[in-house]
């Protein structure tokens, strides 16, 4: 009787070992997509400076 309530403990034990990774895992990838997103907002706006700056130069080479 020992061996099999020993393997069900150690089976709840496992389970729960893999919800402690699952958790982690989780959370880790919402950081990732934070990240992502903060990025893509970066490079946006990067994008919108050169943008800018491009016009203003193409106004400035113009106007010689």
């Amino acid at each position: 009787m020992f061996w099999p309530m020993l393997a069900v403990a150690m089976g709840f034990l496992g389970l729960a070992v893999l919800a402690v990774f699952a958790v982690q895992v989780f959370v880790e990838a919402q950081r990732l997509g934070r990240q992502v997103t903060d990025s893509a907002r970066r490079i946006s706006r990067a994008a919108e400076d050169l943008e800018r700056a491009s016009e203003s130069a193409a106004r400035a080479v113009d106007a010689l």
